[in-house]
Order: C-alpha cells, then structure tokens, then sequence
C-alpha cells in the first residue's frame, strides 16, 4: 500500500536548469527523483508546489511523493541528504495524508528578490542577489507596490510560454524593504503566480527605482496587460521562493529563515 511523504526541500538554483526535468540538464526534480528510486528500488515521481525556474533558490519548497514502503520518513530524511549534491537540503520529511498534493493544495506562495543597491558588491554571494550600481529611490519603489495588493489581471507582467486559464491573480503582500547597507528585498506573497510574474515585477519597480517611469506609470503598466509596457525581466539569481502555505501549515517555521546561515532579508514575518 502506498504511503504519501510531503517534503520540505531548500536549494542553491545556480546550478540547476530550475526545479523540472529537463533533457540533458541538471534539475532539482531529477536530483532527488534519482535518489528515491535508489531506495525503493522503483521509479518514483516528486511533484512541487511550483517550478522554479533555472538560477532560482529555495528556502523551503514543498513537494510530495508516494511509495509503497516500510521505510519511515526519518530514514528517508537522512538518506536523501547523504545522497543528495550539497546544494540540495531535505529540511523535513513526514507522512502525510493521501489526499495531500503539494501543488493543488498550496493556499500561499512567498518569495523575495534580493538587490544589492552600491557601488561595489560582495563576490562571494554574488548569485544570490541583483547588483545594482546606480541609487535606487526606495520611497519611490514603495508608493508603486502599494498597488498591487488584491486581485488583478498580471498580464502586463506575464513571462510567454506557460499555459494557464487566466492572468488574474492574488497578491496578499507586495513590500520594498531597505535593510540598510545596500540590502533592499522585494516580497511579494500570493495565492499563485504566473510564469515570469515576480522577477517582471521586480524589473518594473527597478525602473521606477532609477526614475525610467514613475508610481502612476506603473499602475498604467499594470492597468495596460500589455507585457511590452513592462520593464525587463530581473536575473533569477536573486528570487527566492522563501515558504509555501497550507491550511494546516500557515507558513514556514522561522527556523528555515531566520537561521544567519541563509541570506540577509529572506524573512519579514508571516504572509
């Protein structure tokens, strides 16, 4: 009898082609589909919350699969990262109920784009944000989110290629935050997002950010749905998809991201 396991997964996304099996590339999905299978001795299939894109990390993506297996959730925790590249980390494995999927029951996704807004930035992190030479204005940036929360048509901000129904969605939270010394994250928490749809935004508010267009413009912009309107799209470098919510879960306990092994910025409080 099969037995469904909910994983909680955080990853470096540098070097990977994002979370989906691509051909001849290496995937998150892959990485730990391979290593389930070498313990159940069966293919076995991990479904995400979502997909992150290539270069784009995770503090604590959630996922699920089902294997008909005596091995408890404690071994397959510990089994997956000693097998798994360090730049995948198994933060959680429990047995869940069998009507549990982790992409139809997600209520909440977050996830937060790092800038680095100086003249000169650290080498060492320097994929896990978006360096920014020239001052951005903050106040500026702030007055133009102020819009975005409600429902609303993303066309304007939708990447091209995905399939959806609709471009309508959900924003609970949309927020610029300076921390000081150069750090400014932008947050954005919803129901769903499209393909593309945050780093879109996140090229738009830098626009607004270098005075390119103003508040009112981008309110136009998103009044528009016209993806040309926009600005560019931003390096997936800085995204990160920080938690993921459930009706029995609210967010993502403060231990993945208050934790300073993981980014400055990552953690504003719950969505």
């Amino acid at each position: 009898m099969e037995t469904t396991f909910k994983l909680t997964i955080g990853y470096h996304g540098t070097s990977y082609a994002g979370w989906q099996i691509q051909p001849d590339q290496p995937t998150v999905q892959e990485a730990i589909q391979k290593a389930l299978t070498r313990m159940v001795t069966r293919p076995v299939t991990v479904i995400a919350s979502g997909r992150t894109d290539a270069g784009v990390h995770a503090v604590a993506q959630v996922a699920h699969f089902k294997a008909d297996t005596a091995i408890s959730a404690e071994k397959f925790q510990d089994a997956l990262n000693s097998m798994l590249p360090e730049t995948i980390t198994i933060h959680a494995c429990e047995k869940v109920d069998d009507s549990f999927h982790a992409r139809f029951n997600a209520r909440r996704k977050r996830y937060t784009y790092r800038i680095i807004n100086r003249p000169v930035a650290p080498a060492i992190s320097a994929d896990t944000f978006w360096h920014i030479q020239n001052p951005l204005d903050i106040p500026a940036m702030q007055q133009a989110t102020a819009c975005l929360a409600g429902t609303h048509d993303f066309k304007a901000f939708e990447g091209t290629g995905s399939p959806r129904a609709t471009t309508v969605r959900t924003l609970f939270e949309a927020c610029v935050h300076d921390h000081g010394q150069g750090l400014i994250t932008l947050t954005f928490c919803g129901s769903g997002f499209l393909k593309f749809m945050v780093r879109n935004l996140v090229g738009t508010l830098v626009d607004v950010g270098l005075s390119r267009t103003t508040p009112d413009g981008f309110r136009k912009i998103l009044a528009s749905c016209n993806r040309q309107h926009a600005g560019a799209t931003a390096p997936s470098r800085g995204l990160f998809l920080v938690s993921v919510a459930y009706e029995d879960t609210p967010h993502t306990p403060r231990e993945f991201t208050d934790s300073p092994l993981y980014p400055a910025g990552l953690w504003l409080g719950p969505c």
